[in-house]
């Protein structure tokens, strides 16, 4: 890989993180303001090294490992740095499976913003899909039979991948929610220890907030790291593209996040270009051979032309969620 491929690589994975976690930068910031001092400071200097080394460090050598078995934990960690041919030809045979995986995981998370989620509509048919929410798990239900059934005769494990993506996807949505009502609890609980005066309810409340941040940050870093390997499956250029962008978002989450709001489609840029990559993985999955630099180019273009449409909404002063 040259200097300049590598480069665009990592701009795409920034560009990617920054605007799939536009919801995770609002939703920090909505929680940031019922906390006290010491707990916003606390998560803005701990909080995000925990958010950039830790969860988005760990979590690709967890899925290179999961993926490769072979390898064992110690050597999911060297082979990403030391270049090792036996080991990278171990990876390189397990990556269908790891990519068709996040391929069904990112192109679930699309129909599900599409059909079930609130959203800023700009594109046509976007306002009819948001209608049929119910329909989202019939869908779901078709593509992973259509995925499995051409799988099958490729090779099995390739459906047990499907399976395990579609699996995950599930798992994450019960965590979301969980985060949701317990969001929601948590500000009840707060509400009822300021009126009281309650120092030390309050104190919990925060410590609570401090750990449903850090849940929530995770669940949306699983997103940016598995469609980073639509990217790439080179954990170091993973690692500084993400950590990038996830810098951004904290940046957002302190400074800016009310004249983020306005741009409304950057949602929908990050949503279509979740599904671009998902077709990317699923596509590699059975072994069609795509660029490398497909991915970035058509991240960085997707972003492009919707903050543009943001910013013509804005100048606009148009209204129109769905």
């Amino acid at each position: 890989m040259d200097i300049i491929s590598g480069i665009l690589i990592i701009i795409g994975l920034a560009a990617f993180e920054t605007v799939a976690s536009i919801d995770n930068a609002i939703i920090n910031a909505d929680i940031l303001s019922t906390m006290r001092e010491w707990a916003r400071r606390w998560f803005l200097t701990w909080g995000i090294l925990i958010a950039v080394f830790v969860i988005r460090g760990l979590l690709p050598w967890l899925i290179i490992w999961f993926s490769t078995p072979s390898l064992g934990p110690i050597g999911a960690i060297t082979v990403t740095f030391s270049g090792d041919p036996i080991a990278s030809a171990a990876i390189e045979h397990s990556a269908p499976y790891l990519l068709l995986a996040g391929g069904i995981f990112l192109v679930y998370l699309f129909l599900h913003w599409l059909m079930a989620e609130k959203k800023n509509c700009i594109v046509p048919g976007e306002l009819a899909m948001s209608k049929h929410a119910p329909w989202f798990y019939a869908v779901a239900g078709i593509v992973l039979f259509a995925v499995v059934f051409n799988a099958v005769s490729v090779d099995p494990y390739l459906c047990l991948a499907a399976v395990g993506g579609s699996a995950l996807f599930f798992i994450m949505q019960g965590f979301r929610l969980f985060a949701d009502s317990k969001s929601a609890e948590l500000s009840q609980t707060c509400n009822i220890a300021e009126e009281h005066d309650d120092a030390g309810r309050l104190h919990k409340a925060d410590i609570s907030k401090l750990m449903l941040l850090e849940v929530i940050d995770a669940t949306f870093s699983i997103d940016g790291v598995i469609g980073a390997f639509a990217f790439t499956i080179s954990v170091p250029l993973i690692l500084i593209g993400n950590g990038l962008g996830a810098v951004v978002v904290r940046e957002l989450t302190v400074r800016n996040i009310e004249n983020i709001r306005k741009y409304a489609y950057l949602k929908n840029g990050a949503m279509y270009s979740i599904f671009i990559l998902g077709i990317i993985m699923c596509a590699e999955g059975f072994g069609v051979e795509i660029p490398t630099l497909v991915a970035p180019l058509c991240t960085i273009t997707i972003v492009a032309v919707f903050f543009y449409l943001s910013i013509r909404r804005i100048k606009k002063g148009i209204a129109d969620k769905c």
